[in-house]
């Protein structure tokens, strides 16, 4: 990427990303959190419910599951579709928004997951 592609980005929003007042901060702090990339991850190619998200996405809790959905679903990433059946039925998945993030999203994971263990690894920690 050249630095006149750069500057054109930064400078798109009044103020540019770089400034505390700028709305994409929120955005960025949505879609950036350890658990929202990993539910948009999970979600990016098959609708799941509740406790097939929970086993796909290792580790989170009920409760960052149960919020992180919330806050990508009010954002308007996520679709909730609940089913009035007994017991209750709910699917997740992407929206149209939610899959153009998505499309985004899954190269940096890609290029994370390449590079973790070296970055990871002992003989990358600084030493003292």
């Amino acid at each position: 990427m050249s630095v006149s592609t750069q500057v054109s980005l930064l400078e798109r929003l009044p103020g540019g990303v770089l400034a505390s007042g700028c709305p994409s901060r929120v955005v960025l702090d949505h879609v950036t959190s350890k658990w929202g990339v990993l539910v948009l991850v999970a979600l990016a190619d098959r609708t799941l419910r509740w406790n097939e998200l929970r086993r796909v996405v290792e580790g989170v809790s009920e409760k960052m599951l149960a919020q992180t959905l919330r806050v990508l679903e009010r954002d308007g990433f996520v679709h909730r579709e609940a089913a009035p059946t007994i017991p209750p039925r709910v699917d997740y998945s992407l929206t149209p928004l939610g899959r153009d993030l998505a499309a985004h999203l899954l190269p940096l994971v890609g290029w994370v997951m390449d590079h973790a263990e070296e970055i990871v690894s002992p003989a990358a920690e600084p030493t003292a």
